[in-house]
């Protein structure tokens, strides 16, 4: 009986993908976004989708969502592959996304699980409101 080993299959393309995200910290990316940085090294815009569903499936890069009608982002998970995710904030004024790394979240999380039965999708789960940098400005447009 012969066994076949199934290989990761990693491209030149995926690599490149790979090491921006790397690079950028923990910033979103959109495939347009993505795609637009790609374009002068010749990456085109559905090989971008593809590597990136692929990185998602290997755990390299979370996928999540920000809004129904908004494009799906990308963030690179960090060498760790972990699974967890984070929730994000989002600004109704700006747009700003912003991670919410916070420990009293998991009480909120805890809670909805324990008392209530929900589980809560960190991938999907955006808080919205408005930032700091636009509270600050409202407040000093009104003084």
């Amino acid at each position: 009986m012969i066994t076949v080993l199934k290989l990761e299959y990693k491209t030149k393309q995926q690599d490149i993908i790979l090491e921006f995200l790397r690079n950028s910290g923990k910033k979103h990316f959109t495939v347009q976004e993505l795609s637009e940085h790609f374009k002068s090294a010749g990456i085109g815009k559905a090989t971008v989708y593809r590597q990136l569903e692929r990185l998602v499936d290997s755990g390299a890069v979370n996928k999540f969502f920000t809004g129904e009608n908004s494009a799906a982002c990308f963030e690179f998970t960090g060498d760790s592959h972990e699974q967890n995710g984070c929730f994000h904030c989002r600004c109704e004024v700006c747009g700003k996304l912003i991670h919410l790394h916070c420990d009293e979240i998991a009480f909120v999380k805890e809670h909805l699980e324990s008392v209530h039965g929900f589980e809560i999708n960190p991938f999907r789960t955006v808080f919205y409101g408005i930032c700091s940098d636009c509270r600050n400005k409202s407040t000093k447009t009104e003084e």
